[in-house]
Parts: C-alpha cells; sequence; structure tokens
C-alpha cells in the first residue's frame, strides 16, 4: 500500500511538472508513447472527434458531458478565443442531434485573467446552450478558485436555469454550499474530488469520513428531487443509494468518466438507472490523464500495456 501510494503521489506530481509536459508534447516519440496512455480516457483531440464518439455512447445508451480540455488561461485573448472553441462544439453538437452537455473550467475562458472577463465569456456559452437546448455544466477546480465558481454560478442563473455546477464530497466547506446550491436552478454535479487538498478542509481521500459525506450529501440531493449528477464509480455506494433513486422522477443521472467504471455503468444502465458519461478532449490532456492514474495507482499496469502495443 504504501508503495501505491507513493506511486500515487509520483503521478500527481508528473501532472503538474509543466517543464515534462511541455517535453512529452515537443518530442514525436514521446508525444506518440504518451497518446497511447492516453485515449483510453479521451474522446479525441478535435470537436468532430468528440462528437463522433459521442454519437457511439449515445447508442449504447449513454448521454454525453463533452469537456474541452484546458484550465488557468492567463491570457485574456487566448481566453477569448478559447470560448469560441465551446461555442463551435455547441453549435455542431445540436447540428449533429448528439445527446450532450457542454462542460468547462471557467479558469479556461479567464476567470482567473479577471472575474468579469470570465463571466462575460460564460455567459455568452450559457446563450448558446440555452438556444441549442443543452445544458451547461461548470466545473470544480482547486479550493483557492471555489468562491470564484460559485461566484460567476449564482450571476449565471439570475439569468438563465440550465447552467449546473459541481461539488465535491472530499470539501468540509460543501456541508454549506450545497443548501444555498440547493435554491439556484440548474444540475448538481456531486464528485467525490480529485484536487490535492490539505486535511484542514478536506476528508482524507480513500477514507470512511469521505465516503460517508458523500453519501449524505447524495442522499440529500436524490430526496430533494433537485436535478442532479451522482458522479461516482463506487458500485458499492450506487447501491446504498438505489432506495432514494426514484427512476420515474426524472431528475438524477449516474455519471462515470470515459474509460473508467465501464462495468459499473452497464450495471446500472440495465438496472434502468439513466447514466452519462463525461467525456473529455482536446490536446492539454497530459494534467487529466496523469490525475486519472494517480486515482488508482494499478492503472499503471493498464498505461504500460497500452503504451506497448502498436497500432
Amino acid at each position: 500500500m504504501i508503495v501505491m501510494e507513493q506511486a500515487a503521489q509520483t503521478m500527481r506530481a508528473l501532472a503538474l511538472d509543466e517543464d515534462l509536459k511541455d517535453r512529452v508534447a515537443a518530442d514525436p516519440a514521446l508525444r506518440e508513447l504518451a497518446w497511447r496512455v492516453a485515449e483510453r480516457y479521451i474522446g479525441g483531440q478535435t470537436v468532430g472527434e468528440a462528437l463522433a464518439r459521442t454519437a457511439l455512447l449515445n447508442a449504447e445508451g449513454s448521454a454525453v458531458t463533452l469537456d474541452y480540455m484546458g484550465e488557468s488561461c492567463r491570457d485574456a485573448d487566448l481566453a477569448t478565443a478559447e470560448t469560441e472553441v465551446f461555442l463551435d462544439l455547441s453549435r455542431q453538437a445540436a447540428a449533429r442531434g448528439v445527446n450532450c452537455s457542454v462542460s468547462l473550467d471557467l479558469s479556461h475562458i479567464g476567470s482567473v485573467v479577471d472575474r468579469e472577463l470570465g463571466l462575460a465569456n460564460a455567459t455568452r456559452l450559457a446563450e448558446a446552450t440555452a438556444a441549442a437546448g443543452q445544458e451547461m455544466m461548470i466545473s470544480m477546480e482547486g479550493t483557492d478558485r471555489t468562491d470564484l465558481i460559485l461566484w460567476t454560478h449564482e450571476r449565471l442563473c439570475g439569468r438563465f436555469d440550465h447552467v449546473g455546477v459541481t461539488i465535491q464530497a472530499r470539501l468540509h466547506r460543501t456541508d454549506e454550499d450545497l443548501p444555498r446550491l440547493l435554491t439556484r436552478p440548474g444540475r448538481i454535479r456531486l464528485v467525490k474530488g480529485s484536487y490535492l487538498e490539505p486535511e484542514s478542509i478536506a476528508h482524507p481521500r480513500d477514507s470512511r469520513e469521505l465516503r460517508a459525506a458523500y453519501l449524505a450529501y447524495a442522499t440529500r440531493l436524490l430526496d430533494s428531487g433537485h436535478l442532479c449528477s451522482i458522479a461516482t464509480h463506487d458500485l458499492d455506494l450506487l447501491d446504498e443509494l438505489q432506495p432514494h433513486m426514484r427512476q420515474d422522477s426524472g431528475a438524477y443521472e449516474v455519471e462515470m468518466l470515459l474509460g473508467l467504471g465501464i462495468d459499473q455503468l452497464r450495471t446500472m444502465r440495465d438496472r434502468g438507472h439513466p447514466v452519462r458519461e463525461y467525456v473529455v478532449f482536446g490536446t492539454q490532456w497530459w494534467l487529466y490523464v496523469c490525475n486519472r492514474i494517480a486515482e488508482n495507482p494499478a492503472r499503471l499496469f493498464q498505461a504500460l500495456v497500452d503504451a506497448t502495443q502498436r497500432a
């Protein structure tokens, strides 16, 4: 167990190593090797590839959340240009008639440059997705950005009723944030939380405290009848929550990440529950893939197999 935790910490450190990320991107051989590992978890590198994957998942019975990867954009012009990619995604998804929502990190579209810029770009996307009949989902980031994210979400909810937000069961503050979010429209997506946070503000990973918190928040969401996504691959948790899942309510869905929880997703679908797969795409996949492996270091073995496979 010590070795596995060390492996997880190493992967989290690699995810934040900007120099290594740049070296991998610049070296064709390393980039090809890394992509073999990444494509298990990534829906493609272009809008077209992501929408093609979405259509396949829809045919299997899954709704999809599409997220164009990128975060911590610190250039205003680039943030606005990246917003155009999200707008194009919304337009093309509507034109193809796929069942998907559009998800984003607010820091990708300028919120860490200036909160008003982030709000303006998010408003443009909210207008586009509303016109297209798509849900828009705001992802959660590190705790240094939680207040900013909830501030932006509150202002969007003053104009729109289709903009959802993600909350993390790990964070102690969720106990106070959730009641406020339940007064707002838009789906609430509950995740355990993957960011590296001190135990002074977050439950330890894989702890009984975290499991209990997730179960309590999920139960409250399901019993409230508020639109929600129960985002977990933990089938034991989902089994405990089943008595609270009213299949005639239309208010909840079970969500899992592309490439993870395949058997669990099939099980929930076979039981008659609405399911959704979270699909990321784009070229900024390094941090995302490293974090997915870090969540379960046993995935390093799968990564080794994927890296050595030849097309």
